[in-house]
Order: structure tokens, then C-alpha cells, then sequence
């Protein structure tokens, strides 16, 4: 797997980890400010929405960058193989 897309998964693990973690510090920064510094009203709804939406959004993204490790990883051992096949080949 040669080419300008050999590493693709190994960028798009670092990207969506990155945007996960992120999503879930936004997440856990955004109930602490509901719950501490919200009186309880109507308003709440729009805080819990948006707590829902990062926690969902956080692990989409840390779980999508597990895959991606996944197939980085496949994809290295798939060419390490292929090296040393050609290797034992020619010698």
C-alpha cells in the first residue's frame, strides 16, 4: 500500500482523537458550568442538549479513531509482510 494515501488511517486516528478528546472536555467544562452556575429554569434544556451533543460527538470520534488505529495498524503489518516476502524472495 504504497502512495500518497499509504497513511491515512494514522492521520485520521490523530485528527479524530484529538477532535474526541476534545468533545469530551467540552463536555464534562459544559455540565460543571450547568450545574453550578445555572439556577435551575426552562434554559436548561438548551445545556443538556448541548452536553448530550458532545458526549455523543466525543465518543463517535474516539471510537472512530480506534478503527482507524485498527487499520493503520493492518495496513503497517500488511507491508511489513510483503517486505520481507519480497526480501526472502530475492535472496
Amino acid at each position: 500500500m504504497s502512495g500518497p494515501h499509504s497513511n491515512s488511517h494514522a492521520e485520521k486516528y490523530f485528527s479524530h482523537i484529538l477532535i474526541g478528546f476534545a468533545s469530551l472536555i467540552a463536555f464534562v467544562f459544559t455540565l460543571f458550568y450547568a450545574l453550578i452556575e445555572l439556577k435551575v429554569t426552562k434554559f436548561w434544556y438548551f445545556w443538556a442538549a448541548a452536553a448530550a451533543f458532545l458526549l455523543v460527538a466525543g465518543i463517535y470520534f474516539c471510537m472512530s479513531a480506534f478503527v482507524h488505529k485498527v487499520k493503520s495498524d493492518f495496513n503497517r503489518r500488511a507491508k511489513q509482510r510483503e517486505q520481507q516476502k519480497t526480501f526472502t524472495a530475492d535472496n
